[in-house]
């Protein structure tokens, strides 16, 4: 998809649809303050023991004791979105994509890459738990969906079963195992300078998770069934981890056997998406970096599945097999699109940079895409997020002056312990809470919510999990992408 360099050329900036070119003209968010705020969000998806100078004062401790049903402390972590489930994929996933925005995007962060830092680390001290808590097992998540999710209650008051899931070489899960790799040799590169011992860690459990990913081969979906299905099903199998994994260890150790594994999993998809369950093009960029920076022609096929993912997301590419709305938002589908704009948005400033520092540009069939075609598209995403559209809404809650209010997030939508002492039970949040038309009463400063619809249109119905409901890897996605525009440095 990606053709050759000779084709007949035009500026692809010049094509941008007139539908939606009057929004991106008028754009001036203030990046810095998103970034600030998409970090802070963080704080209010914290499971465990909230530590001194916690800010988002309304949450306090929960899940004190997850874990105590196997015998093993598994406290900490995320909760991954409106609920009090500790997902270990996309929790896992969050953490590699924000260490990712680290190391790119670090030296444009200034004050706010120590935040970054502390969000990784929230992270990956409870994924180090699950790693090394039981030899031969990594557990992949804490309390049991189908009971939590029926239950409209704070994480402080949970009275529901902590059920604890975990796979093995007898119940594997290659794609929850390949992820957890990945977020822990992510994060041992961004703890390389700053603390050394702690790297060490992350990256030596990297390493023995990821064997047991590709000696113990199959989806943890098929092993754990109803307690991930269909809530994080592993829809696109665990090939695709095994690559993502695998990139990541190459990353941080320069270990040719990983290369060789590379190798080995023979060609990948081409998709036209990158999310918590389909990581191929994030692989491809992450590894296109080498035959871009370093000029090695051994990743040269990487560079051109990257620019074919382009080619399938840019607007006026003759391959693009991607929708936008009216309003200039890409499309992908109905179900918290947020989370896709945000993660592909990544790929895009991210390509772009490594574009520029190559002066590399490429062509999808007669258009030719240059950095700065990649860095315009990322802009309009990123600045319809923050306000510019149609509904002039931005869909970070806090940022700017008109952004919803009735968030699908029990913490946010029920009273706090300090206006509220009484525990609400598993029901007791429905009635006058979940069911009231009123703003929740707290405000969790800097989530992203799943977003509009096709029509740009957002009714703001605490109801619509799908449209209103935030999570931790639609937010996590984004942090690089404001660094990106945010920052002084080139």
């Amino acid at each position: 998809m990606a053709a050759t360099t000779n084709a007949p050329t035009f500026f692809f900036f010049l094509l941008l649809s007139s539908s939606f070119s009057f929004y991106t003209a008028r754009a001036n968010p203030n990046y810095r303050d998103a970034l600030a705020k998409s970090l802070l969000f963080f704080q209010g998806q914290r499971s465990g023991r909230i530590p001194n100078g916690q800010q988002i004062a309304w949450r306090s401790n929960s899940g004190l004791y997850d874990g105590e049903l196997a015998h093993v402390d598994l406290t900490g972590g995320y909760y991954d979105a409106g609920d009090n489930v500790k997902f270990n994929l996309p929790m896992a996933f969050t953490t590699t994509m924000l260490s990712w925005g680290a190391l790119e995007y670090g030296a444009r962060m200034g004050s706010e890459l120590p935040n970054t830092r502390a969000a990784i680390r929230w992270a990956t001290d409870y994924l180090l738990k699950c790693a090394t808590a039981t030899p031969g097992k990594l557990y992949v998540g804490v309390g049991d969906p189908n009971v939590d999710h029926k239950c409209w209650e704070r994480p402080e008051d949970m009275d529901t079963v902590r059920t604890v899931y975990s796979v093995s070489a007898a119940n594997p899960g290659s794609d929850v195992a390949g992820e957890t790799a990945a977020a822990l040799a992510a994060a041992s590169l961004v703890f390389r300078r700053v603390d050394r011992k702690y790297s060490g860690l992350l990256l030596a459990t990297a390493k023995k998770v990821f064997q047991f990913a590709v000696e113990h081969r199959g989806s943890y979906s098929d092993s754990l069934g109803s307690a991930v299905c269909p809530f994080y099903c592993s829809y696109s199998g665990y090939k695709d981890e095994l690559v993502w994994g695998a990139t990541w260890l190459l990353r941080a150790t320069n270990d040719v056997r990983y290369f060789n594994l590379l190798k080995s999993l023979g060609g990948d998809d081409v998709p036209d998406i990158f999310s918590w369950d389909n990581k191929y093009a994030g692989a491809h960029v992450l590894l296109s970096r080498r035959a871009l920076l370093n000029n090695d022609k051994n990743f040269d096929s990487y560079k051109q599945k990257a620019e074919s993912f382009m080619c399938r997301i840019l607007p006026n590419s003759p391959y693009s097999s991607t929708q936008y709305t009216q309003g200039g938002l890409m499309f992908k589908l109905p179900q918290s699109n947020l989370q896709y704009v945000t993660s592909i948005t990544f790929l895009l400033t991210t390509y772009s940079k490594y574009m520029s520092a190559a002066k590399h540009t490429f062509n999808c069939g007669g258009v030719l895409v240059t950095p700065t075609s990649l860095k315009n598209l990322a802009k309009q995403q990123v600045d319809y997020i923050l306000g510019v559209n149609p509904l002039k809404m931005s869909y970070m809650v806090g940022f700017g002056k008109n952004f919803p209010k009735r968030i699908h997030h029990r913490g946010s939508s029920l009273p706090s312990k300090a206006s509220h002492p009484q525990a609400i039970g598993c029901d007791g949040g429905f009635q006058p809470f979940f069911y009231s038309y009123n703003p929740n009463p707290n405000i969790l400063t800097g989530a992203v919510v799943g977003g509009p619809n096709q029509n740009d249109g957002f009714p703001d119905d605490r109801s619509d999990y799908s449209h209103s409901e935030p999570a931790t890897y639609i937010n996590a996605a984004l942090v690089g992408p404001l660094a990106f525009f945010s920052g002084k440095t080139k």
